[in-house]
């Protein structure tokens, strides 16, 4: 348990659940070394406890849904970031310069007043969180599941793909314990810090791919790119230089991504016919807690149906990244059909594609 963490339901609602969430994301963001983020998000913390006002600080107290499940730290935490990245306010450098003895509350606070026009429509939607590093989970995910007897080429569907970074993972190359998977002159490279027993080498193929979201980030255009990289953690500067490559791939070549949800999506592509000789997969990485209860229903019982019908030349396949809050792991974790419909654990993982202990 990372400490600071009060373990709460994830859809929980009402007085002091607010407060809670920017308590936890605090603690999730110093655990994860990014003090700066933890910096920007414990002053809003504070903002909120002392009861300083404005339109934009009122509508975080009043949040009417689960602010855990809809990520409200990182949505503001996201547009004040951008405030910086833009230049617009000066004085949030000395924050993200990680600066000390310097108030970060009055700071922040001078920040949304000035610009709360701005920042409010950052809490309309969820954090993209869009991260090439998750990749490396669903190819060692596919290396296992050709291992299992399945057939090497997949055919991917991505629920919540965001701007599609991870619809190019047959772009990248991979290092995986010495299992190395894609093409030598890759736009990015991977080599993840691996504990445990290497994947199977496995020689697969990604067919096709293809995902969606409620709200497709277009990495061709500037505004959409910076709204992405306003949601990485400025600590992390790796992942700038991946969304630079990221921008510029898809650029060359976009990737297939339509604006639908995940239900409507995933009952959609199902429908399909299906190659013999390839896998079918739904993942999705980070994104599960975004999507409404109903439409999870309708995605497990569109899955389970398709499964029941699935034959060893026509196999379907769900991989997933998604976060543990109890043990505050992100897991990686597979089922399949035929077979018995039970998930395995492969392993656990860094969110952002850092690290991978391998448990399969």
């Amino acid at each position: 348990m990372v400490q600071g963490y009060e373990f709460i339901d994830i859809n929980a609602k009402g007085e002091g659940i607010v407060v809670a969430a920017f308590d936890n994301q605090v603690a999730y963001c110093r655990a994860s070394g990014a003090t700066v983020t933890a910096r920007v998000v414990a002053a809003l913390r504070d903002l909120l406890d002392r009861g300083e006002g404005g339109a934009l600080l009122g509508a975080i107290r009043a949040w009417p849904s689960a602010p855990l499940a809809d990520a409200l730290p990182l949505r503001v935490a996201g547009g004040i970031h951008s405030l910086h990245l833009t230049g617009v306010e000066r004085d949030l450098a000395a924050i993200y310069e990680d600066r000390a003895g310097i108030d970060d509350a009055a700071i922040v606070a001078a920040a949304i007043h000035r610009y709360e026009a701005r920042l409010l429509p950052w809490l309309d939607g969820p954090p993209q969180t869009n991260e090439a590093g998750r990749s490396s989970n669903f190819i060692a995910a596919m290396l296992w599941l050709a291992d299992q007897g399945l057939p090497p080429r997949f055919e991917c569907l991505e629920i919540g793909s965001s701007a599609g970074i991870n619809l190019m993972l047959d772009r990248y190359h991979y290092d995986l314990a010495g299992v190395e998977v894609g093409p030598e002159h890759a736009a990015m490279r991977f080599k993840p810090e691996w504990q445990g027993s290497p994947p199977p080498a496995r020689a697969i193929e990604i067919v096709s791919t293809k995902g969606c979201d409620v709200a497709p980030v277009d990495l061709t255009d500037p505004d959409q790119a910076l709204r992405l990289k306003a949601y990485i953690w400025p600590e992390h500067a790796v992942r700038f230089a991946r969304m630079a490559i990221a921008i510029a791939e898809a650029g060359q070549t976009p990737p297939n991504l339509v604006k639908m949800n995940a239900a409507d999506f995933i009952e959609f592509e199902l429908a399909k016919p299906q190659a013999a000789g390839t896998t079918r997969v739904m993942m999705h990485s980070v994104v599960w807690q975004y999507v409404p209860a109903d439409q999870q229903e309708r995605i497990t019982r569109a899955m389970e149906a398709a499964g029941a019908a699935a034959t060893a030349e026509r196999p379907l396949a769900w991989i997933s990244l998604e976060a543990n809050r109890l043990l505050h792991l992100h897991e990686t974790s597979v089922l399949y059909w035929p077979g018995d419909g039970e998930p395995v654990q492969l392993a656990t993982a860094h969110p952002h594609g850092a690290s991978i202990t391998w448990q399969a």
